[in-house]
């Protein structure tokens, strides 16, 4: 505990009397300062025990010794130390009464009391506070770092929780929270999740304050991580401000978090290596060997089940529309990549924290493999993983819904193509299905795509491409112009005749047309493009050509 002036009126070599102020004691004494000013304030910081003799003052006006004494509380000076048998006998009654009426301590300083004997016991007893906290600080840091070593960070988090007394809670790379002390505090640490995310989003280190959500304690947050993203996030819950001896606790608590996080950011990294190697052996069909390598990493994985994700960036997505059309093969995943999530403000990097920070929370294993401008993720069917995939597909969709209202560009968005259920020996189709998925997705401009979907709906939709549209107008075009001169309906004729399956007599019911007049139409036809209508080709490509652009509907 720091000197209050309680604590000097019972130091038995100052003698100190207390002539007012009796029951303001207990209120922790700063510095103790000299000051013969008629107005010290200007030079005062708040917290000081002010020693005067009197000597420019009129200690006995009782005006002046009210507004005296008023500026000197409401500067923050704590007390008042007067020195008599130097300029006055006694304390005049005039500040007495003021000191009195103002609720202010006032002490009397004997004249074998040297005010140099006072600033010494308040130096010495603020040297003698700080050595304890600093001496409670070390023990902290070593029962904090035997339990980080022993017994991981719940146990850290417990013995942070008892050295402030209060709550401790640890937040992952995805603002969730993993673990709390005491338990009871859990809620309380997920209510904040909002400040939390907000920390994140500002480069490490960084910290602050809040106030808890019903005002029932103090909370202090502080960003664990050495790169310019924050990997995780610690809470202090405390009634009050820390002292010296907790602020050490905090402080010890985050390096050592800091250096399980870094250490298991090496972790990762090598198991993202593994993972990566895993990937290319089920995409090759050597399931039995990826079982092999990483049996125990992923075994539960590789027997189940499981989705696969394709995620790319929105402006990756917009280069590879280019290549739409052309056969693709299924890349190797890179065999050692940054960790995507090291990238703030990356997408993919986004998308990584989501699923593992998903699959951490329900135990689930899931592999995640970065690939260039791609991410490759196996993730369990039917678990949290491929849930929060999709959940954060639709904030993503409700987001762009609403920039494009608002008229803000997409960048930096989402394309998704999640697989349908798959084992480990159909790996080879399931990436496939996912590539295909994808290139559904950014065709409609939506963030997700699931390869049911692309298999249970139409053709129609994906044929809006410009490239399809080009080919369509091109390829229509001649009929377009003939009917334009008036001499005729060929494309509206085409369209009839190709929806009855080349039926004349309902065609032409259609068309309202005889069924001569419809044939020497579909002559024509063939005529100006210079193809026959019976080849079963020639027909699907018309089709959906019409399909492709509307015309004649």
């Amino acid at each position: 505990m720091p000197p209050t002036l309680a604590s000097l009126v019972h130091h038995s070599a100052l003698k100190l009397t207390v002539r007012a102020g009796g029951g303001r004691l207990d209120v922790p004494v700063r510095w103790a300062h000299v000051s013969e000013l008629a107005d010290p304030v200007p030079y005062m910081e708040g917290g000081e025990l002010l020693l005067i003799t009197a000597l420019t003052l009129d200690a006995e006006d009782p005006d002046a010794m009210r507004r005296y004494v008023k500026r000197l509380a409401a500067a923050g000076v704590v007390g008042l130390g007067f020195a008599v048998g130097v300029n006055y006998d006694d304390i005049p009654d005039a500040l007495v009464d003021a000191a009195e009426q103002e609720g202010f301590p006032l002490l009397e300083v004997p004249r074998r009391t040297p005010f140099l004997a006072i600033s010494k016991a308040v130096s010495a007893a603020i040297a003698a506070d700080q050595y304890r906290a600093v001496t409670a600080g070390f023990a902290a840091q070593r029962e904090l770092t035997k339990q980080a070593l022993n017994d991981g960070p719940e146990k850290l988090l417990a013995a942070l929780a008892g050295q402030v007394d209060g709550w401790a809670a640890l937040y992952d790379a995805s603002g969730a929270v993993v673990a709390t002390a005491p338990e009871w505090a859990g809620r309380r640490a997920a209510r904040i999740t909002a400040d939390v995310e907000r920390l994140r989003e500002r480069p490490a280190p960084a910290s602050s304050v809040v106030g808890g959500p019903d005002g029932e304690d103090r909370i202090e947050l502080h960003s664990l991580g050495t790169g310019r993203r924050p990997r995780a996030a610690l809470a202090v819950g405390t009634a009050a401000a820390l002292g010296t001896a907790e602020r050490y606790a905090v402080h010890s608590a985050i390096a050592l978090l800091t250096l399980t996080t870094e250490r298991s950011t090496s972790l990762h990294a090598a198991e993202q290596r593994i993972g990566a190697a895993v990937l290319r052996m089920l995409l090759a069909g050597e399931s039995d060997h990826a079982r092999a390598v990483a049996g125990g990493l992923y075994g539960e994985l590789l027997d189940a089940p499981f989705r696969l994700i394709l995620a790319e960036s929105a402006s990756a997505s917009a280069a590879r529309a280019h290549a739409d059309g052309h056969a693709r093969v299924a890349p190797k995943p890179a065999v050692a990549s940054v960790a995507v999530a090291d990238a703030h403000g990356d997408p993919l990097g986004g998308l990584a924290e989501v699923v593992e920070s998903a699959a951490a929370r329900s135990g689930e294993s899931v592999l995640v493999v970065p690939d260039g401008e791609r991410l490759v993720v196996l993730a369990a069917d039917g678990g949290a993983a491929v849930a929060a995939c999709q959940a954060h597909a639709e904030a993503l969709d409700a987001a762009r819904a609403a920039g494009r209202e608002q008229g803000a560009a997409d960048e930096g968005e989402l394309v998704v193509g999640l697989s349908a259920p798959a084992g480990p020996i159909a790996a080879g189709a399931a990436y496939k299905q996912a590539e295909q998925a994808l290139s559904v997705a950014r065709r409609r401009g939506r963030a997700l795509v699931e390869h049911e979907e692309v298999a249970a709906g139409s053709v129609v939709p994906l044929l809006a491409d410009d490239a399809v549209r080009a080919f369509a107008d091109g390829l229509l075009r001649a009929l377009r112009e003939h009917d334009a001169t008036g001499r005729g309906d060929l494309v509206a004729s085409l369209r009839a005749w190709l929806s009855r399956h080349g039926q004349w007599d309902a065609a032409a019911a259609d068309l309202g047309v005889h069924r001569h007049t419809l044939r020497y139409r579909m002559r024509r036809v063939e005529e100006i493009l210079g193809r026959s209508l019976d080849d079963p080709d020639v027909r699907m490509e018309l089709w959906l050509a019409l399909k492709a652009t509307g015309v004649g509907e």
